[in-house]
C-alpha cells in the first residue's frame, strides 16, 4: 500500500507474479479437507491489516493455503499494490498466526499485489456499496468535532493536536482532517511525513501517536501555497470526508482556518452533525471575534460542544501567576454563544501558558504524549474527557426494540 505513484515507482516485486502449482515434488499435498487447512483459516482471524484494522480473512487477503507432503504450510496472502509498506509486516504477522497450528512442520508465507478487480471489489467492500460521507448514514456514533476561532493565533491547531492525542491515549479510535487547507500543520504536529495510501479510488490515511489524519499537506512540495478559492476547499473537505477510509472512528475532530468563511460553512454543509469547539484567549479582542462564531452557529443551526480558553496565564517560577493576556475571554465566549444556541456552553477548560506545547507542536509529540504531567498536558487531557464522556445522543437512530403482546 503507497500513495500515488511518482516517476520513481519501484521495479515489480516477483512475489506478485501469479503462484505456482502447489504440488510438492516429495508428494501429494494435503487436500483441501485437512482439518489443518481450516484451523489455519481460523488463525488467520487474528492478522489484521494494519491500515485497514480489519482482519485479512474478512478482507479476502488470504489468497491460499495448502499443506505439502513434507507437513510444511504454505500461505499466499493479497496486499492492495506492489508497494505495500505493510507487506513484510503481513508476511510476519501471517506466519506466526498459522505457526500456532499443531501438527505443521513448517510455515511459508508469500505474498502478491491484488489485480485491478481485486482492488475494486475490496473498495466496494470498504465503502459497503456505496460512496458516500460515512459520519451522515443513520445509526453512526461518530462524534465530530469542528474546532474554530474567531481569528488566528490562538493555539487552535495545537489544542486540536492535542485534545485527538489525549483522546487516543484514552484507547479511542481518532480521527483528524486538516481543514485548513490554505494553513495546514497537522502533518507537521503529528510527525507524518508519510502519503496516504491508495487503493483504488479510496485513501488510507497515515496515523501516528494512534490518531489517523488527512490533510491536504501531505500532497503539496513544501514551500509550495495552496490557491484554492471555496469551490475547490468545499470538494477537498468532502474527499477528506467521503474517500477516506476512517473506519469505526469514535471521534473525528476537525481543524478548521479562522474565522467563519467558506470551510466553516462548508464543513456545517457536507457534516450536520459536527458540534463545534472554540478556541479563545483571555483577551478581550479575542474574545470578542470569536463570538462571532456564534452567529456562525445559529445561522448553521449547529450545536456548541463548548469553548476551550488557551494561553490562560503563565506560571512563574516562583509559583505566582502571569495573565499575560488578560482574564475572562473565555466566559465571555461561552456567555454569548449561549444566547445563540439557546443553552449553556460550558468553558471546558483553560489551558495555561506553556512553551512545552510549541515545542511538542514544532517536534510532531503533542504535549500530552511527551509530558503528560504538566499543568497545560493536564489540562488538555482533562478537556479531552470531558468532550467524550458527554453521552451521544440517539435521536432519529432505529432502536431493536420488539413489543409483545
Amino acid at each position: 500500500m503507497t500513495a500515488p505513484q511518482d516517476p520513481g515507482t519501484p521495479a515489480p516485486d516477483p512475489r506478485d507474479q501469479a503462484p505456482s502449482s502447489a504440488q510438492d515434488p516429495h508428494g501429494a499435498p494435503a487436500s483441501a479437507e485437512d482439518p489443518r487447512i481450516a484451523r489455519i483459516h481460523e488463525a488467520l482471524e487474528a492478522v489484521i491489516d494494519p491500515e485497514i484494522g480489519r482482519p485479512i480473512t474478512e478482507l479476502d487477503m488470504v489468497d491460499s493455503v495448502t499443506i505439502d507432503a513434507a507437513g510444511t504450510a504454505e500461505v499466499t496472502i493479497l496486499v492492495t499494490i506492489a508497494a505495500c509498506p505493510m507487506r513484510d509486516r503481513l508476511e510476519r504477522s501471517t506466519a506466526e498466526a498459522t505457526a500456532t497450528v499443531p501438527g505443521l512442520a513448517g510455515v511459508k508465507v508469500d505474498s502478491r499485489a491484488m489485480t485491478d478487480e481485486q482492488r475494486k471489489a475490496l473498495t466496494t467492500r470498504l465503502r459497503q456499496g456505496h460512496r458516500q460521507i460515512p459520519f451522515n448514514k443513520p445509526g453512526t456514533l461518530t462524534r465530530i468535532l469542528a474546532v474554530s476561532s474567531g481569528k488566528g493565533g490562538v493555539g487552535k491547531s495545537t489544542v486540536t493536536a492535542n485534545l485527538a492525542a489525549a483522546m487516543a491515549a484514552q484507547g479511542l479510535s481518532v480521527g483528524v482532517i486538516d481543514a485548513d487547507i490554505h494553513g495546514f500543520s497537522m502533518p507537521g504536529m503529528f510527525g507524518i511525513t508519510d502519503k496516504p495510501t491508495k487503493v483504488g479510488d479510496l485513501l488510507m490515511p497515515p496515523e501516528a501517536h494512534g490518531v489517523k489524519v488527512m490533510s491536504i499537506g501531505m500532497f503539496v512540495p513544501d514551500g509550495q501555497a495552496v490557491v484554492w478559492r471555496g469551490p475547490k476547499m468545499h470538494r477537498a473537505i468532502e474527499q477528506f470526508a467521503s474517500d477516506v477510509f476512517w473506519g469505526e472512528l469514535d471521534v473525528l475532530l476537525l481543524d478548521l482556518p479562522p474565522g467563519t468563511g467558506d470551510v466553516a460553512i462548508s464543513v456545517a454543509q457536507l457534516l450536520p452533525k459536527a458540534q463545534m469547539l472554540v478556541v479563545t484567549t483571555p483577551q478581550v479582542s479575542a474574545a470578542s471575534v470569536a463570538e462571532r462564531v456564534g452567529s456562525l452557529a445559529k445561522a448553521t443551526k449547529q450545536d456548541v460542544a463548548g469553548v476551550v480558553e488557551n494561553m490562560s496565564g503563565l506560571v512563574l517560577p516562583d509559583g505566582s501567576r502571569m495573565d499575560v493576556f488578560g482574564t475572562g475571554g473565555g466566559e465571555r465566549v461561552a456567555e454569548t454563544l449561549a444566547g445563540a444556541v439557546e443553552h449553556p456552553v460550558p468553558v471546558l477548560g483553560q489551558v495555561p501558558l506553556d512553551p512545552r506545547l510549541r515545542e511538542g507542536a514544532d517536534g510532531g509529540v503533542p504535549l500530552v504524549l511527551s509530558d503528560p504531567e504538566q499543568p497545560a498536558a493536564q489540562q488538555l487531557r482533562a478537556i479531552a474527557a470531558a468532550l467524550v464522556a458527554r453521552p451521544r445522543g440517539l435521536s432519529g437512530m432505529r432502536l431493536p426494540l420488539s413489543v409483545r403482546g
